[in-house]
């Protein structure tokens, strides 16, 4: 397994920045919608660590939470000067970094996946991302069998990514985890696949419509769908 290092060529048309000091795309603004948002994606640039975890994603043929997704679910995480957060879904890490780095610095992140090989390519892109072991724990299992035992109220953001037949189970067990104030995140909710190569099935598409009717008339919460990557979906807990 290579670990994270320095990129040794840069990308087409990009910086040459170094590993400590990534930084944004300020030339890419020139007034084009298009352009624009390819901008506001890459506006928080992602180092070694996370460019290695995503490395792996697409190894994997996971499709991991875009670069605008995960700064802002690293500014959500610090909005709510988030201790405690739990996410479903931990992939190879990538989003699980951007949480971390919002988050307090005796925060703990606990991180949910079926595949406990992806859990260890986390756990490594954690480690290279400068975190200690102790900032987050690892679940191996289905995130409905491990949900239930997590304790009620003891978190200040639940994030989503997991199986979208689920989303509106995924939801249910946010509102018991979360306390007020606490927020919960859905990733995907534009229902453009998960994986790589793979379109969202038709009873996925009815499932998250009725994830986004449910959060939008739930007079709990605070909702907004913010238009980043493949859609997020965010709402405060009253």
């Amino acid at each position: 397994m290579e670990a994270p290092g320095v990129r040794a060529r840069p990308r087409a048309g990009e910086d040459t920045v170094t590993a400590r000091q990534p930084r944004g795309r300020e030339r890419a603004i020139t007034g084009k919608r298009q352009t624009s948002w390819a901008f506001s994606d890459a506006f928080v640039a992602e180092d070694d660590a996370l460019l290695w975890a995503r490395d792996r994603a697409r190894e994997a043929g996971l499709r991991p939470v875009s670069p605008g997704t995960g700064a802002a679910l690293r500014m959500l995480a610090a909005t709510v000067a988030a201790k405690a957060v739990a996410e479903i879904g931990t992939g190879t890490g990538v989003s699980g970094i951007h949480l971390l780095h919002g988050m307090r610095a005796d925060g703990v992140l606990t991180t949910v996946d079926p595949e406990p090989e992806r859990q260890s390519f986390a756990r490594h892109a954690f480690r290279a991302a400068g975190f200690a072991s102790n900032r987050a724990r690892f679940i191996p299992g289905r995130a409905l069998d491990v949900l239930p035992r997590l304790a009620d109220s003891g978190y200040d953001l639940v994030f989503c990514d997991g199986d979208r037949s689920e989303c509106l189970d995924y939801l249910d067990e946010s509102l018991r985890l979360l306390r007020p104030g606490g927020l919960v995140c859905f990733e995907g909710v534009f229902a453009d696949g998960r994986t790589i190569g793979s379109g969202p099935q038709p009873a996925e598409v009815v499932r998250l419509r009725e994830l986004v009717r449910a959060v939008r008339e739930n007079p709990d919460l605070v909702p907004s769908l913010l238009p980043v990557g493949d859609g997020l979906l965010c709402a405060v807990k009253r």
